[in-house]
């Protein structure tokens, strides 16, 4: 005590702690003001994602006569196809967001989740569109069916795009455009406010811009369909249709071989009629979108007008390498003689390996 003997001891100074109403908080999602804003964005796009390949661009030959008045963003398709460029992806069948985050970084300009031929459903997908946005690629979601459920609550979790499986008329394209759209223009359920779509309600302009953003996709895959494609690539709100090779020719009766002339006919008639659907001065009519085949690669597609390629699904790029690995493992143990089965000669085992 005796070294405070000549101090003069002051009372704690207790200060009141302002309590914010909850009411006030319901009021608006988040308090930025503009200028906090601006830093934010300023500071967010410092250091922009570079991938590893860059991604597709418009033609050399395009680019040397055309003007573009401005950048697109990689995840905004519809605005890089007004600019002209042929937009290449895959597709994600095995719903790994480490497979999804690798495909973005390797330079695919979209990847497509498949919910139609994959195991997953939404809750599956969400990972995968994380990894995809981290990466600074564009997610379009193939739902299993057209209807307005599936299309709700994949539109709720924000893809680039959306894919509609199985469109056979114009009236089926009419209803899958519909379900995108809010009222009064459409059916499609409002949550905006809430859902991952708005940045769960912090992009307040999302109402009034997310139709510029959402490229709608309807997929052409049986004889009715191709009848009808002109049809459905008129449809006001279709921003492009989809080929489907393989269910098309099963249609038609060649399941077991998607390369028959027969085929082959149909498809490009299908084509012709889907570009025709479009002109140069205006925006109407569909883009041209379809999925390579071994018969049908990628760059021949490309040559006949295709404005998004999809050229190869996970699980078949992982079985191949897989495939190979194992086959070129085992060659090896017959090349240098470390392995052999008595009395098997080794002309038997070559004709195994071949087959």
């Amino acid at each position: 005590m005796g070294s405070i003997t000549g101090s003069t001891l002051r009372p704690p100074i207790i200060t009141k702690t302002r309590i914010t109403p909850l009411s006030s908080l319901l009021k608006r999602p988040h308090s930025l003001t503009p200028s906090s804003i601006s830093k934010f964005k300023s500071l967010s796009s410092s250091r922009p994602h570079t991938p590893l390949i860059p991604k597709s661009s418009t033609d050399d030959a395009a680019a040397a006569t055309t003007t573009v008045t401005s950048a697109a963003s990689p995840r905004n398709l519809k605005s890089r196809l007004r600019n002209g460029e042929t937009l290449y992806g895959l597709f994600l069948l095995s719903f790994s967001p480490t497979l999804a985050e690798i495909a973005g970084l390797s330079g695919y300009d979209f990847v497509v989740v498949d919910m139609e031929h994959g195991h997953g459903g939404i809750s599956d997908a969400l990972p995968c569109l994380h990894a995809l946005a981290a990466s600074g690629t564009a997610a379009i979601l193939r739902v299993p069916e057209t209807s307005a459920a599936w299309a709700k609550k994949a539109l709720d979790l924000g893809p680039q795009g959306i894919m509609f499986p199985m469109i056979d008329s114009a009236q089926w394209a009419q209803k899958a455009v519909s379900y995108c759209q809010f009222p009064p223009a459409g059916l499609r359920g409002s949550a905006h406010p809430v859902v991952r779509a708005s940045n769960y309600g912090i992009d307040e302009g999302y109402v009034g811009n997310y139709l510029d953003e959402l490229l709608i996709m309807c997929q052409v895959e049986s004889e009715e369909g191709v009848e009808n494609v002109e049809e459905i690539a008129a449809v006001d709100g279709v921003d492009c249709v989809q080929m489907g090779p393989l269910d098309l020719s099963a249609s038609l009766g060649y399941l077991w071989d998607p390369g028959n002339k027969k085929v082959k006919e149909v498809l490009r008639e299908a084509e012709r009629k889907v570009l025709g659907s479009r002109n140069d001065d205006v925006e109407v009519g569909a883009y041209l979108s379809g999925f390579a085949m071994p018969h049908d690669g990628a760059k021949d597609m490309r040559s006949r007008g295709y404005h998004m390629v999809s050229g190869a699904v996970d699980v078949g790029l992982f079985r191949s390498a897989c495939v190979d690995d194992v086959m070129r493992f085992k060659m090896s143990m017959f090349e240098d003689g470390s392995e052999s089965d008595e009395g098997e000669g080794k002309e038997g085992d070559e004709k195994y390996w071949s087959e």
